[in-house]
């Protein structure tokens, strides 16, 4: 499958060997390129021998000599250099399905692409892939692999993706422990479906692929009000919450016995949910499964209050509001209780917003929209301006999930929006004394 170039880098080796805009790149290193793992794979070798077809008809080859990791500066339509690859499951807890009209268009698409997951860690079900991918991961050894699991028991599998083929694809779990490729899985829980015994089941099932399963994230669905036609299921409850927690952590010790590690976490919204004090640092090893909401708690707390003992410059007189979600707001009121503590010319009021668009058991900063924070803040006094929750933000994009940007909330709020660098609590720190 031969590869359009749409553009070259300023100054790149492609300019410099006089590659255009519209030729074709057909071989690199006389192995066929399909996409960005095959480019990114071969593109590493410090010699490259590229094959081209240049917009005029006219076959052209290229030698480049590099350092092994330098990019050589193609550009092309797409960023995966072919069509992404869309879910095939219909999976009785999928969010998507559930998110109300109105938001980012893009938000709708389903994906379930092998090579997201190398790219960006996106999590895929292996439903999509074939025996000649997965052969090819093996190849190139990509590695961690994060899959999205839910059970190991193959009929249930099939039950709660409504694909006849998801059990199947359970093989390729052991493929690629037996191939040395790493994973990190997750499994989204339903309570009375894939809780309980299930759990266990696929706990010890994931354990028994160690070390090649690095970690493994218990999630609690999400549950939007839009759940019309869709199949009936239940919010955790302080009690089913507490009891996913006991089960991981039977689980676990038995494997530290073993193995003198943890690899299996619940979310910390299981914690929230249950009235159940945080694990501290320790538990989290390198926190494998940060971006599944596991350890953000702990590893925010940990950082605020490291950053704020060690913060002796001065720190003017301020007053500033930081709004959140209904799950971390009671962190963030804390964590600017003790920055007002330390520092008393300092003001942060905590605002919780709720999320109107998905619903009260939507809680989660994330899915905030620039309309939920507006409607929280409106009417009070916000200082000299408001911090907002970085992960509500597109990553690429200041803008919100439902199409809103931050300078039109800027313009609805009369302040001025303060972004944190990233999402550690040394940046909340940052945001609220104003960089000192």
């Amino acid at each position: 499958m031969a590869v359009k170039i749409t553009g070259i880098d300023p100054g790149s080796i492609a300019q410099k060997k006089r590659i255009a805009p519209g030729d074709t790149l057909l071989t690199v290193n006389g192995r066929e390129i399909r996409d960005v793992l095959d480019y990114r794979f071969y593109l590493n070798d410090g010699k490259l021998r590229l094959e081209l077809l240049t917009a005029g008809g006219r076959r052209r080859r290229v030698t480049i000599r590099k350092e092994e990791t330098a990019d050589i500066g193609l550009q092309f339509a797409t960023y995966l250099m072919d069509q992404q690859r869309s879910c095939r499951n219909n999976c009785v807890f999928c969010f998507i399905d559930q998110l109300p009209a109105g938001l980012r268009e893009s938000l709708y698409f389903k994906d379930d692409d092998a090579r997201l997951s190398f790219l960006f860690g996106n999590y895929i079900t292996l439903t999509n892939l074939t025996d000649a991918e997965a052969d090819r991961i093996i190849e190139m050894h990509i590695s961690p692999v994060n899959v999205s699991v839910h059970t190991m028991d193959p009929a249930l599998r099939v039950k709660m993706m409504k694909n006849r083929f998801a059990g199947e694809a359970l093989r390729f779990l052991h493929r690629f422990a037996d191939a040395g490729i790493a994973m990190n899985t997750q499994l989204v829980l339903c309570p009375g479906i894939n809780d309980g015994p299930a759990l266990a089941q696929s706990l010890d099932a994931q354990f028994a692929l160690y070390p090649a399963v690095q970690s493994v994230a218990a999630v609690p669905v999400g549950l939007t009000d839009h759940r019309d036609g869709l199949p009936a299921l239940e919010p955790f409850t302080p009690e089913t919450a507490a009891a996913v927690i006991d089960l991981i952590d039977e689980k676990n010790a038995a494997f530290r016995a073993q193995h003198g590690e943890t690899i299996a976490y619940a979310a910390d919204e299981f914690y929230l949910k249950a009235g159940r004090p945080m694990p501290g640092m320790d538990y989290y090893n390198d926190f494998p499964q940060l971006e599944n909401g596991v350890g953000m708690w702990t590893l925010m707390r940990t950082e605020f209050d490291e950053a704020l003992a060690a913060c002796g410059a001065h720190v003017p007189e301020r007053a500033v509001t930081c709004v959140t979600g209904a799950a971390a707001y009671p962190l963030i009121s804390a964590l600017a209780d003790a920055a007002m503590e330390k520092f008393p010319q300092l003001t942060v009021r905590t605002v919780r917003a709720e999320n109107r668009p998905f619903g009260s058991k939507i809680t989660v900063s994330g899915l905030l929209c620039g309309a939920d924070i507006a409607a929280a803040l409106e009417g009070l006094p916000l200082g000299e301006g408001v911090i907002i929750p970085p992960n509500c933000l597109k990553s690429d994009e200041e803008i919100f999930l439902d199409d809103m940007t931050v300078p039109e909330l800027e313009a609805r709020l009369g302040v001025p929006v303060i972004k944190q660098k990233n999402g550690s609590g040394e940046a909340l720190l940052q945001a609220m004394i104003g960089g000192a």
